[in-house]
């Protein structure tokens, strides 16, 4: 879950992220709606795909990427339970408690 925050505490990550609602997209996509260094974007996209927000497959000599819905719904559903709105009804944890 750590890793899944760190890599969404960047705009452009987030992005990117955003992008991907729409569905999968080659990595040469990506980079050609930001303007930035094609070694600034990979290295985006790695830190998505190490957090398990997005998927990559090859096809041919291009990587295409997907939002990765499940990594996705675990952070909202954990957000939603700091909310008060997800399973755990917002109750406070307790010591021992596990993190969900």
């Amino acid at each position: 879950m750590n890793e899944i925050f760190k890599a969404l505490s960047h705009p452009v990550r987030r992005e990117i992220v955003g992008l991907l609602r729409d569905g999968p997209m080659a990595s040469g996509d990506i980079a050609a709606l930001f303007d930035m260094s094609w070694p600034t974007i990979t290295g985006h996209l790695h830190v998505l795909k190490e957090a398990g927000l997005v998927e990559v497959e090859r096809q041919g000599v291009s990587m295409r990427y997907r939002l990765n819905i499940s990594a996705a719904a675990e952070a909202v559903g954990f957000l939603m339970d700091l909310l008060g709105t997800g399973h755990r009804g917002g109750q406070a944890r307790r010591k021992g408690d596990l993190a969900p």
